[in-house]
């Protein structure tokens, strides 16, 4: 999947008040309408998607997996927008998905349309060009957990626990086990779905579900010190990393090596590339255009 296929593929507009709105938002709506499943804001080009249904645990519900794709969609093209930090509301980061919309009276087509849209939601994380990291404080349990493995970092309190105990309820997490799957050992990840045990953070750690724990009061901290670390490098170089990283783990040895040696050549001709790498020589900070053009010649 070229870089290029990935900026053409989505669009949008984001609009927000400021940060005000996710302090006051309980009170505002509350007197005028529901208050919305999920709240934005973006400063400094990093994007805050906070789930914002903490009564009913940040439930995965369609309605939740359809304002996040389009939270995370909104202007995805525009240069000032770097990183994508996913948090959430209450003690609860995620439980998953919302179990009253999978019963056998909402029809076979209702579930489908609620997997195959948190499968997009799932893919469309990795798929998009600047990094998203998942800023965790409290449990994330079946798609919630999904949610985190999904991420390109996961920051993590030390409360935090993971868990996929779909088993125990009839309903085995075979879509969590994709991203699951891919982010831990295959027998670590077999345990947490036969058994539906919790993982804590630390363990989390130690298996590579999460990248970093830390204490509660240093959670915001901590994430923030990564966003800002992210946007002080090249937007379009990351974005190349990015695809290029998820595109290369599908593949053999000898094919991923050919790959991202091409890959490297096409890094250099980016005008970033070769700003970068004069700046080095002059032993100067570079300045980044932030644009995927070549560089002139």
């Amino acid at each position: 999947m070229s870089l290029s296929f990935l900026l053409r593929r989505v669009s949008g507009l984001f609009q927000h008040n400021g940060k005000a709105s996710l302090l006051s938002g309980t009170r505002f709506f509350a007197s005028l309408e529901p208050e919305p499943l999920t709240v934005t804001e973006q400063n400094h080009g990093v994007r805050r998607i906070i789930l914002n249904n903490p009564k009913k645990r940040n439930a995965l519900s369609l309605a939740m997996l359809e304002s996040l794709k389009e939270n995370i969609l909104t202007d995805i093209d525009s240069p000032q927008l770097r990183v994508i930090v996913i948090s959430a509301r209450g003690p609860v980061f995620s439980s998953g998905h919302d179990l009253k919309e999978l019963t056998s009276s909402r029809g076979r087509d209702h579930h489908r349309k609620v997997f195959q849209t948190c499968s997009e939601v799932m893919t469309l994380i990795q798929d998009v060009p600047v990094p998203v990291i998942a800023m965790v404080n409290g449990v994330a349990t079946a798609a919630g957990c999904q949610l985190v493995a999904s991420c390109d970092i996961a920051v993590a309190t030390e409360k935090s626990t993971f868990a996929t105990p779909g088993v125990n309820v009839g309903l085995f997490c075979s879509t969590p086990a994709v991203a699951i799957g891919r982010a831990v050992p295959r027998k670590v990840a077999m345990e947490m779905l036969f058994t539906g045990t919790p993982i804590s953070a630390r363990d989390a750690l130690l298996h590579g579900l999460v990248s970093k724990v830390v204490s509660e009061e240093h959670l915001e901290e901590e994430t923030a010190s990564i966003a800002r670390r992210v946007c002080a490098a090249s937007r379009p170089v990351v974005a190349l990393g990015k695809a290029t990283f998820h595109r290369q783990m599908s593949q053999g040895r000898d094919a991923a090596y050919a790959m991202t040696s091409q890959v490297m050549v096409d890094n250099l001709w980016l005008r970033d590339g070769q700003e970068g790498i004069r700046a080095f020589v002059e032993k100067r900070k570079p300045v980044w255009s932030h644009q995927a053009e070549p560089e002139p010649h």
